[in-house]
């Protein structure tokens, strides 16, 4: 009888010797949206023997019109994406060994993350992570795959240390100015299944061996235009590439408090444990309250709270630091 990597096998460009390759592998997803949830279901179908899936969020209703792994429930029970993904590849593939990790990577904890792992994926929606995860990938020589999308458009580019331009090469510094996100520009659901695509195709080429193109891929899904573009060559005098001065992964350019998209700020200064079911209790009567094991969310009109059992917070509802600075010290503490 076929097993059920069968048709993997037969394609030229894995056989037998790329499956033993993919099987072996460890491989991290930083973040589990729309990019992180179709690369993790795509890696666990083809066998990869080892997944982490890090993601700080917790499943929306918003999310399930372009998140594959999550459905209603995951929504109405405001469970981490990570852990709800966990719940979902489990059943799809019980021979991958899969970890979930609710966290937001910082350069505090990216050892602990990633530093057992032979690729790196983006699912990520935001620079400061993707200089933190080019950093470490280009210290430690593990290749890692950039990916993005808003709107109809999307790209992807492959980092392998010592063989392509890194991240900082392509962009020395964060984009300045508004920029658009899924927030204010919506996006598309197949726009993020086809980045999500070409960035796992260019995972199972390299865990199969082979080397990928020193290209950037970019597509509009609603005009059809898809161009490639030949990757720079490395800056000789990149920060990170050429002067291996990894600042981000010193947490120079760390701020303990940031917008988090959606109306929202993230708070993780206060790296603390918090008894999640005694907050509730002192919450209670406030407002709406729901609270599992993995996180408490607080409705406070006009704002919403969900607190993490480290201490990190996600205050919805406001852009202002400093009110959700003052929010996070009146209803959680200082």
């Amino acid at each position: 009888m076929e097993d059920r990597y069968s048709r993997q096998r037969r394609f030229a460009g894995i056989g037998e010797q790329g499956q033993q390759g993919i099987a072996n592998a460890r491989v991290a997803i930083v973040g589990c949206g729309a990019l992180g949830g179709a690369q993790a279901e795509i890696l666990a179908r083809a066998g990869v023997g080892f997944l982490r899936i890090v993601d700080r969020d917790f499943v929306e209703l918003s999310n399930l019109q372009r998140q594959i792994l999550f459905d209603e429930e995951d929504a109405a029970a405001a469970l981490p994406k990570a852990i709800a993904a966990r719940n979902r590849l489990s059943r799809i593939n019980s021979a991958v060994c899969i970890e979930a990790v609710v966290a937001d990577l910082v350069p505090a904890n990216i050892e602990d993350l990633l530093g057992d792992v032979t690729l790196i994926l983006d699912g990520t929606d935001n620079f400061d992570t993707r200089y933190l995860v080019n950093d470490f990938a280009v210290s430690r020589g593990v290749p890692w795959i950039y990916g993005a999308a808003v709107g109809s458009y999307g790209l992807k580019m492959a980092v392998v240390p010592g063989v392509t331009c890194c991240f900082r090469c392509v962009y020395p510094e964060p984009p300045v100015g508004v920029q658009p996100t899924c927030e204010t520009a919506g996006v598309l659901g197949s726009v993020t299944m086809a980045i999500a695509a070409l960035q796992t195709a260019a995972a199972l080429k390299i865990l199969s061996g082979d080397s990928v193109a020193r290209v950037i891929t970019t597509l509009d899904v609603w005009s059809g235009e898809v161009r490639q573009v030949d990757q720079p060559n490395a800056d000789p005098d990149c920060p990170c590439c050429a002067r291996r001065d990894f600042a981000y992964l010193r947490g120079d350019h760390r701020a303990p408090i940031s917008l988090c998209g959606r109306n929202a700020v993230q708070i993780h200064e206060l790296a603390r444990p918090i008894d999640l079911p005694t907050l509730a209790a002192r919450l209670a009567g406030l407002g709406e309250i729901r609270s599992n094991e993995f996180a408490l969310r607080a409705r406070i009109d006009p704002y919403e709270l969900t607190v993490f059992p480290d201490g990190r917070a996600i205050i919805k509802g406001t852009t202002d630091i400093g009110l959700a600075r003052s929010l996070y010290a009146r209803y959680i503490g200082s």
